[in-house]
């Protein structure tokens, strides 16, 4: 328990979307704090079951006005996906009940730690979670609030004993610039979040202030990143790495790191977290032990099992070209008869705008299976004639005659899959939706 927990044990806190990664997160630190905390969300996840099993929360499914408790002292939390309008928003406000922005719960939060925040367009959730092992490897017992499970058994958020707290800094809804940050950690910036950001001008306009805003900065080295900084900076890259199947080994101050994930991406990552774990005073030997042990954050790269017919299979989070471009790379360093990607695209808005560029990361694959669109926050009648249609023909006119499958839903999907998926191959389940969900039903139970 925190020595700054005091002004939380009187609170009660209830977590509308608690549900979600981010969300739940912040519900165990309150927990953690000694606040008495609530929530519901639309639907089920495992996020609300390892609540459960854990003691913070027994969430409702499903929004109901009835579900935000009584008394004058209830604080309401919402994620950036529940709209204004949402039932229990609304009761909220009729009570007088204060609403409150994740933003603000997470400001309040980052401001009782020394807080490393990792940000950057790809790759957050897996820096934060090597950084979280690297820190305790090196014995720092950090507290954690990252968008997956970090790996180990580790939930995705823990309060911890120690005087640090890693958090992944979202920049799909600004929240990142209400940290409190002692070391800000960028990965890299592309334009994603169309509906957010208008041009990767007023992107990187926003992670500059974000970088601003933290005394000290591990930054990828390149030239676009390092001018969005003014200040100390430690840059990081890559001088050579070995790809092995499923892992990776490189040279870091001299040292030898050897990794047991796959690709030359998590190389990088892990590069990162080495350098902001030295910041935080983690020595060397301990923190490459620490990543040395990792073996993958919640459904990025993650084994859901092998399929009837011999096929492994994977999960992955990928819902950006240049993540799924990565993550058919290091799925190519395994052993394998045809890599098959299976993707479902999310949100219409980045449907629309990326389609050729998703078609292009697909086409890398032997086969290529494409769903409809998980719309999240988005509503389908916001964006007439958009689906994954558009990127199943993108894919197909750059897949060179490899097979490309249009499989609208998982009904269309499950059937097909399951004969096509044979031994020697490797699949790879994509998305930011529910597709996982897919893949848990193709493989042997």
């Amino acid at each position: 328990m925190s020595a700054n927990a005091g002004p939380w044990s009187g609170r009660r806190l209830h977590f509308i979307g608690v549900g979600g990664a981010g969300m739940s997160g912040y519900a165990r630190a309150a927990h953690a704090l000694g606040a008495q905390v609530s929530g519901s969300d639309a639907s089920w996840s495992p996020y609300l079951e390892r609540l459960a099993a854990d003691g913070v929360l027994q969430a409702s499914v499903g929004h109901a006005a009835e579900n935000v408790p009584g008394g004058a002292d209830v604080e309401v939390v919402y994620s950036s996906a529940v709209p204004a309008e949402n039932l229990e928003r609304r009761a909220a406000r009729e009570r007088g009940i204060p609403e409150r922005p994740r933003a603000e719960l997470l400001a309040e939060l980052t401001a009782l730690r020394r807080t490393i925040a990792v940000a950057g367009t790809h790759g957050k959730t897996t820096t934060a979670s090597m950084l979280v092992h690297a820190l305790r490897g090196a014995g720092l017992q950090p507290g954690w609030l990252v968008g997956g499970a970090v790996g180990g058994e580790l939930a995705n958020a823990e309060w911890g004993e120690g005087e640090w707290l890693v958090v992944e800094a979202d920049e799909s809804d600004r929240s990142m610039l209400s940290l409190s940050a002692e070391i800000a950690l960028l990965t890299n910036v592309e334009l994603d979040h169309h509906s957010t950001y208008g041009s990767l001008a007023e992107l990187r306009t926003a992670f500059a202030e974000f970088l601003a805003g933290a005394p000290s900065a591990v930054i990828w080295d390149r030239p676009e990143l390092l001018e969005l900084r003014s200040g100390a900076v430690t840059a990081y890259d890559l001088d050579g790495v070995t790809l092995t199947p499923g892992g990776s080994s490189f040279t870091w101050r001299g040292h030898h790191v050897r990794l047991e994930v796959p690709g030359a991406h998590n190389a990088l990552n892990a590069l990162g977290a080495l350098e902001a774990a030295r910041l935080a005073g983690a020595e060397d030997d301990g923190a490459i032990a620490g990543v040395a042990g990792f073996h993958g954050a919640g459904r990025r790269f993650q084994l859901l099992g092998e399929s009837p017919r011999g096929a492994i299979l994977y999960d992955d989070y990928a819902h950006h070209p240049t993540e799924i471009a990565a993550t058919l790379a290091a799925a190519r360093t395994f052993a394998h008869r045809r890599l098959v990607a299976i993707f479902q695209p999310h949100l219409y808005s980045r449907t629309q705008l990326l389609a050729r560029e998703f078609g292009l990361a697909l086409a890398a694959a032997d086969v290529i299976a494409v769903l409809d669109v998980y719309p999240a926050r988005e509503r389908a009648e916001d964006h007439p004639g958009v689906s994954g249609l558009r990127i199943a023909e993108a894919a197909a006119d750059s897949a060179a005659g490899r097979p490309v499958y249009w499989l609208p839903t998982f009904a269309d999907a499950e059937p097909v899959l399951g004969g096509l998926l044979g031994e020697g191959d490797i699949a790879l389940v994509m998305g930011a939706g529910d597709v996982d969900q897919l893949g848990r039903r193709l493989v042997v139970r």
